[in-house]
């Protein structure tokens, strides 16, 4: 024969089962949470431009132009805008649709001089809209960038932008030049 013996338990206390219910929901948010952020870079470089430049062109104080370029005013500034002959002193930062950035104007050590007109196409035409003292976030489709081009990092190689990407720039205009004023300064590494 064989004999049971019997183990006292406590009695569990009045509410934990609802705290281990709770707490288990929110472990498995925090992991949908953790996982969502993980993932959503490579989901905005997967979205087609298209896509993501149709959805933006809906949200409130953006502008899409004829040609494609969207552009939303931060601060307007006062005064001339800038032409294709002018050279504009800005600061930037370049980012992927994924948020990170390939380029600014601080890893250049600060306000940078920029050729409006020998800029690639959507940054050239968003810095015309531009006048002293304005911020703008631009959102510039491939075909007014890089297109199918990937561009390297001209002191790495390493690829920083990948070919077709969407580029958002905020840029602040801090003053415009006269061409002869820069004695034909150069764009930046990177533009």
């Amino acid at each position: 024969m064989s004999e049971v013996t019997a183990v006292p338990l406590r009695p569990i206390a009045k509410g934990s089962l609802t705290k281990l219910w709770v707490g288990l929901g929110l472990a498995f948010a925090s992991a949908i949470g953790f996982a969502w952020v993980g993932t959503r870079a490579q989901v905005a470089l997967a979205q087609p431009a298209a896509e993501f430049l149709a959805t933006n062109a809906k949200k409130q104080g953006v502008v899409t132009l004829p040609s494609g370029l969207q552009y939303r005013v931060i601060q307007a500034g006062k005064g001339p805008k800038a032409t294709a002959q002018d050279t504009a002193i800005v600061t930037y930062d370049g980012k992927l649709a994924d948020g990170s950035t390939f380029d600014a104007s601080e890893a250049h050590g600060g306000p940078t001089p920029m050729p409006v007109g020998r800029m690639i196409p959507g940054f050239s035409e968003g810095l015309q809209l531009m006048n002293p003292g304005s911020k703008y976030r631009f959102w510039i489709p491939p075909e007014l960038g890089y297109g199918p081009q990937a561009m390297p990092d001209p002191r790495t190689g390493k690829v920083v932008i990948p070919a077709n990407s969407l580029l958002v720039f905020d840029v602040e205009m801090l003053g415009i030049a006269p061409p002869q004023a820069m004695g034909g300064m150069g764009m930046p590494p990177g533009m």
